[in-house]
């Protein structure tokens, strides 16, 4: 591969017409230059100055391979500048990802990040952990709010970093009707006789919704399913059923009363920033330092969960 510092002083030999000329331009003495031109040759293997007594002249060869050089160094300028660029948040791109009810912090986050480096290419996706753990590592996101419930395996995170936003219990939803007369926490098995209102089989929450109710006894009579937890809320305030939804979720309503579970334990969810590893992207660290400014308190706090509603 040719060397990039050669290949200037070829091509300020062309534009300063001397070998001097070239070594005042590059730093160094015009020993030193040409020794770097004498090397380029034996690189190249082919002759490209002519030297005279008191002047230098391009070869052909030493005429096309800088004609080459000029372009070829425009481009490395250009990706030395891009790459300042970056570093200093003036330009590339930063592509995130989140799980629906975690937009109530992260979109605001993402927020102060694009106004505060306007130059960077800033995208969203909402996805569900299942897809955006795996995209994290193939590189289609840099950095995706995820969130993993205790009771349930691990994904597989090689190859990956995970940074604790916030912990965040389950809570029963439940209509008038089964509010129960005081404001202390509720038992499962309390409910055993009642409709549940529960995602649909394909996902994670779902499997922890039944394995809760297990642990406590009983298996669910599940009669609804959605994966929206608004129409979820919806069934619970249409008299329908119960539900367990995380408190970033639990939005108060008319008609739904949101009650602390005692047993079984731990109901809770775990919420992350996902990222590789390897990543060492200033527009990365700086969108997780917003995050967990932002569920933290320190910057505009995400929405408290009520318990009642």
């Amino acid at each position: 591969m040719l060397d990039p510092r050669r290949l200037r002083l070829l091509r300020d030999v062309t534009r300063t017409g001397s070998i001097a000329g070239a070594a005042q331009r590059a730093g160094c003495t015009a020993a030193a230059a040409s020794q770097q031109l004498a090397a380029l040759e034996r690189d190249t293997g082919v002759s490209l100055l002519e030297r005279g007594p008191r002047s230098v002249r391009l070869t052909e060869a030493g005429r096309v391979l800088a004609e080459h050089a000029d372009r070829v160094l425009v481009e490395l300028d250009g990706a030395e500048q891009a790459l300042l660029a970056v570093a200093g948040l003036r330009g590339g791109r930063l592509r995130v990802a989140a799980f629906g009810t975690a937009a109530g912090f992260a979109v605001p986050a993402l927020g102060t990040f694009r106004r505060r480096h306007p130059g960077v290419e800033v995208t969203f996706v909402e996805l569900e952990p299942d897809e955006a753990v795996p995209a994290v590592r193939a590189g289609e996101v840099d950095l995706a709010v995820t969130h993993q419930y205790a009771r349930l395996p691990k994904p597989d995170l090689r190859g990956l970093r995970q940074t604790a936003l916030r912990s965040e219990r389950l809570l029963l939803a439940v209509p008038p009707s089964l509010r129960p007369g005081d404001d202390g926490p509720v038992r499962l098995p309390d409910y055993a006789g009642a409709d549940w209102i529960s995602p649909r089989p394909a996902t994670g929450f779902q499997a922890l919704v039944e394995l809760a109710c297990r642990a406590a006894g009983f298996e669910p009579k599940v009669g609804f399913r959605t994966d929206s937890y608004d129409v979820m809320l919806t069934l619970v305030a249409a008299d329908l059923g119960v539900a367990l939804v995380p408190e970033l979720a639990a939005v108060p309503r008319a008609g739904v009363t949101f009650l602390e579970v005692a047993r079984p334990a731990p109901l809770t969810r775990e919420v992350h920033a996902t990222t590789r590893a390897a990543d060492t992207s200033a527009a990365v660290a700086e969108l997780l330092e917003l995050l967990v400014e932002r569920v933290s308190g320190r910057g505009a706090s995400a929405r408290p969960a009520r318990r009642r509603g």
